[in-house]
């Protein structure tokens, strides 16, 4: 789908014609170079490659500067494609925010926070022991039993444990665009979207 990509800045709240407080996010959106045209016949598939902040030469390798020059722009920190554009962007145009309007529904995709590892209760939600009262020791938050001895003798893989905890790629669909501010390349969505402050996202219509 048609996007851009953007990095989260923040969140704050508005207020709503009938004086809801909306908490919603703000989003820098652009604008995005177009660095490479995929074609069927080339690449067996169409899409627009698009680059996003610019970055020094001296930080980038000598394919990406070629790479980058035959577009006309200078080297991005992020790329990602984007498929279904309307056909009309070219090698080298820039995309700005424009392209979204109020009102609009987007799905947006992002790297949620990281939180490290984590137990059962924290990563997935069990309810530990409630009874602490009855002979209970010191395992008010341990997973419980894992699995018999006799049988199977094995632990079934995808069991639930204790492990690493966010850190995955994240899309929330059919988010709401309050407003778009053109001067500024900013989104502001409804609501709350993955990642933490400063991180690169993906909004696709």
């Amino acid at each position: 789908m048609p996007g851009l990509i953007g990095k989260k800045i923040g969140m704050t709240s508005v207020f709503s014609v009938e004086g809801k407080n909306i908490p919603c996010t703000v989003i820098e959106a652009g604008p995005c170079a177009v660095s490479q045209v995929r074609t069927l016949e080339k690449d067996g598939y169409e899409a627009l490659q698009l680059g996003f902040l610019d970055k020094k030469e001296k930080h980038a390798t000598k394919p990406e500067i070629g790479h980058f020059k035959k577009a006309g722009t200078a080297p991005k920190k992020k790329v990602a494609e984007f498929s279904s554009f309307d056909g009309t962007a070219k090698l080298g145009d820039i995309l700005t925010v424009e392209l979204f309007e109020a009102s609009d529904f987007v799905d947006i995709t992002g790297f949620s926070k990281g939180k490290g590892f984590q137990g059962v209760v924290r990563r997935h939600g069990f309810g530990g022991v409630g009874e602490s009262t009855h002979g209970q020791h010191n395992r008010l938050r341990a997973p419980g039993s894992i699995g018999a001895s006799s049988y199977p003798s094995r632990v079934f893989k995808g069991m639930r444990m204790a492990g690493r905890h966010g850190g995955i790629k994240v899309t929330v669909q059919n988010i709401e665009i309050l407003k778009v501010i053109p001067e500024n390349n900013l989104l502001i969505v409804k609501g709350s979207v993955p990642g933490p402050n400063g991180s690169y996202i993906i909004v696709e219509k």
